[in-house]
């Protein structure tokens, strides 16, 4: 007999807690507050809307709106009537949105003015798009406005099923080209339960999200997000009181924010010794976050609370996680002698192995491919929250996606780490950004963590240079300063007395000071270590 497939859709775990906390703030932005009540409403008047000027069922829709009620509202529309949202970071620049809309062949378009005055002048995916819906006012491009969909509401919820498509988030593209994560509701779910169940996260919580799709889980958990004054594509350059306003005038019991904006609002609240009384869980991710900046920003925490930092990447989240409390202790001691970031154990029922280092594709997993315990590899996950493809990329998925042999897939990290004794996972950095030297390999990760020790250098980058696919390179060690800080003779001579001190920074012996590190649009925190190292290479007349 046929089996039938229990649907899996977030759209539906959202009504179901709608239905339990009808009075409960779904979203507070400003002055302006909806229930979960009236939130659900919201989605099933959009839904109801949209499906009412032609969009329906696996229809790729790109979504540009800024966080806030309206981003909520239309986003769990999309997923109700099982189409899927392509969501792509506005601040990746001009040329990238084109090639990833493009690649994404949308026969939708929801967005604000000003994504649609960029959409017609640089024509994204003009022969594709058939349907825009415009929130805010329709200027000289035609269709619809939110506001004036046809008034109708949609109740029903799409059947989809675990392996249907939900939707399509790009890569930032901050260590590559953006590429298209493909999303199932499975794995939106698995997502949902890891937050639920690992975390403890739920209707009790109070969420001040600074990573719009992070808050979208706060709706299916029950979790009242807090959406703060701030440009998203900025955290680096947040103003912290927005951030502690926001959080001490809503009671916030957790908060997700890159390690940039960590680091800014903890420096602040640190200077004023601000606390933030009813904090239980700080989430922070996209990039390594240094002991120093978790140690003050647990400063502001009242006792018992926690900085979650989750290891993972857009296409796959989370794989591993690790909290300060442990990491200041002998873990932080051990990053600073360069053994590299702990990203902590594997959560849910992710599987993490390390296997040896390769640029080429690997078609199929292999138990020869592993590494033993203590040996830097590949760090390569399987499981629920892993997607399982790009969107129109085999290029890609070749050198990223592994078959397990039972149907499944592997997902090569692209990232470098090893294991230690009880289990946890260091990171040392991203593959492509290892320094072949004449004496052996170098980890970004591992040496910059040696020199970040110095009170005068605010963040380091390892860099190789040379001429065109020359390898051996020659290793670079950057610096960005400290805000005031000046470049010395003095600090030269300390950064190489440091050098000399290490075995795995000896061969280090030229150092340069950049003004300020260029970071990726999405957490401001990833260094753009490529672009480093072609302004040291001009610096060194090795072009």
């Amino acid at each position: 007999m046929p089996t039938t497939l229990e649907p899996v859709n977030i759209a539906r775990r959202f009504a179901e807690t709608a239905a339990a906390l009808p009075e409960k703030a779904a979203v507070i932005q400003g002055d302006r507050r909806v229930s979960f009540a009236e939130l659900s409403a919201l989605t099933e008047r959009y839904a109801g809307g949209l499906a009412a000027i032609g969009i329906e069922k696996g229809m790729r829709c790109v979504l540009m709106v800024p966080p806030g009620i309206e981003f909520f509202a239309l986003t769990f529309a999309l997923f109700r009537l099982g189409a899927v949202p392509v969501m792509v970071d506005p601040g990746m620049g001009v040329r990238n949105l084109g090639v990833c809309l493009q690649e994404a062949r949308p026969e939708a378009f929801i967005g604000v003015p000003k994504a649609h005055v960029a959409r017609v002048v640089l024509g994204w995916s003009k022969p594709t798009i058939r349907i825009n819906v415009t929130v805010g006012r329709k200027l000289f491009w035609g269709g619809h406005t939110l506001s004036n969909l046809p008034e109708q509401r949609l109740a029903a919820i799409a059947e989809t099923e675990r392996e249907d498509v939900a939707a399509i988030l790009f890569t930032s593209g901050s260590t590559g080209v953006p590429k298209g994560a493909v999303y199932t509701h499975g794995v939106f779910d698995a997502q949902v339960r890891v937050l639920r169940d690992h975390y403890r996260v739920g209707p009790e919580d109070v969420d001040v999200p600074t990573f719009p799709l992070f808050a979208l889980f706060d709706a299916a958990l029950g979790a009242t997000a807090v959406i703060p004054e701030m440009d998203f594509t900025r955290p680096a350059e947040v103003a912290p009181l927005n951030i502690l306003n926001a959080a001490q005038a809503n009671g916030a019991t957790m908060m997700f924010g890159s390690p940039a904006l960590l680091n800014v609002v903890g420096r602040y609240a640190d200077k004023y010794n601000i606390k933030l009384a009813r904090m239980r869980h700080v989430f922070s991710a996209g990039a390594p976050v240094p002991p120093n900046v978790l140690e003050r920003f647990a400063r502001m925490l009242p006792e018992g609370a926690r900085i979650h930092t989750p290891y993972g990447a857009t296409e796959a989240l989370p794989v591993c996680s690790i909290a300060h409390d442990e990491i200041l202790t002998d873990v932080a001691a051990r990053w600073a002698q360069g053994e590299g970031t702990c990203v902590g154990r594997p959560v849910g029922q992710v599987t993490v192995e390390i296997i040896r280092i390769s640029d080429e594709p690997i078609a199929e997993w292999s138990d020869e491919l592993r590494v033993p315990d203590g040996e830097v590899g590949e760090i390569t996950v399987r499981g629920a929250v892993v997607t399982q493809a790009y969107y129109n990329r085999p290029e890609s998925d070749a050198l990223a996606k592994m078959a397990d042999g039972r149907g499944g897939v592997w997902h090569r990290m692209g990232d470098l780490g090893w294991r230690d004794a009880e289990g946890r996972i260091w990171f040392v950095g991203r593959k492509n950004q290892r320094v072949e030297t004449e004496k052996g390999r170098l980890y970004t990760i591992q040496v910059e963590a040696v020199f970040n020790q110095h009170p005068k250098v605010f963040r380091s980058a390892l860099v190789g240079i040379g001429t065109r696919r020359c390898i051996p390179r020659k290793p670079v060690l950057i610096v960005e300063l400290e805000p005031g800080e000046t470049a010395t003779p003095a600090l030269e001579q300390e950064l190489r007395e440091i050098a000399w001190a290490y075995s795995h920074t000896r061969e280090i012996d030229t150092f340069l000071v950049h003004p300020k590190f260029p970071v990726d649009i999405r957490h401001n925190a990833k260094i753009f270590r490529e672009k480093l190292a072609f302004w040291a290479a001009e610096r060194l007349g090795m072009v």
